[in-house]
């Protein structure tokens, strides 16, 4: 449980813009969807898909490092990874068994099926995106594992997207049919809290004594 007093304390650190601002884009997140990505190696790749999770209000992302470990690019994502969540796996197998625990079905985007295109997705269904690596795509046990396949339609000579690109479009497409939805997609209140609680530790500087003060006064 959030400790309100404690919230209600280090808002005060904030400025009125800065809270209404934090108050007001967690109403727009979502773990309906979320993303992983499999061992994408050009690490701008990855700051840019979590840049454009946090754009369309995708709260959680899921990072396997099988291959390639390389920390985020804060140039390109800008800040972006202080807002999304970042869950890091070490195995395909851990990533998709965590995501199977919390009710997700797997969804694999690759060019090279028409099972479902991306006008007919249903965006209802709680969703994670996978996004394989730059030149092989995904990996055979990713596809083994998919409950669907995602295309994105294309008719020019070229046959695929950066996987960046294709992430924004997928996740511009799924959010803006969720929000046109009766389904409720968005953050149970304990879990805004537990967030809002999040941004404000990553914004101040001087969090952990502001803490500390709070609860020996």
């Amino acid at each position: 449980m959030i400790d309100l007093k404690l919230l209600d304390h280090l808002e005060n650190y904030l400025t009125e813009e800065r809270n209404e601002r934090f108050k007001t884009i967690i109403t727009e997140r979502t773990k309906h969807f979320t993303v992983a990505t499999e061992d994408v190696y050009q690490l701008h790749n990855t700051s840019a898909v979590i840049r454009s999770c946090d754009v369309f209000g995708i709260q959680e992302v899921n990072i396997i490092e099988e291959r390639n470990s390389k920390r985020i690019d804060r140039e390109i994502a800008m800040g972006a990874q202080k807002w999304v969540d970042l869950n890091r796996f070490h195995s395909v197998k851990d990533c998709i068994k965590s995501l199977r625990e919390q009710d997700y079905q797997i969804v694999a985007t690759t060019p090279h099926t028409n099972e479902c295109l991306l006008h007919e997705f249903d965006a209802t269904k709680k969703s994670c995106f996978f996004f394989g690596r730059e030149t092989e795509g995904l990996s055979q046990e990713v596809l083994d594992e998919a409950d669907c396949f995602l295309k994105i339609p294309m008719v020019g000579f070229t046959e695929s997207l950066n996987i960046s690109v294709s992430a924004a479009i997928i996740l511009q497409h799924a959010t803006t049919k969720l929000r046109q939805s009766n389904i409720n997609w968005r953050l149970t209140e304990e879990e805004q809290l537990e967030i809002r609680l999040k941004w404000i530790s990553k914004t101040l500087k001087s969090y952990d004594e502001i803490v500390e003060r709070f609860y020996q006064s």
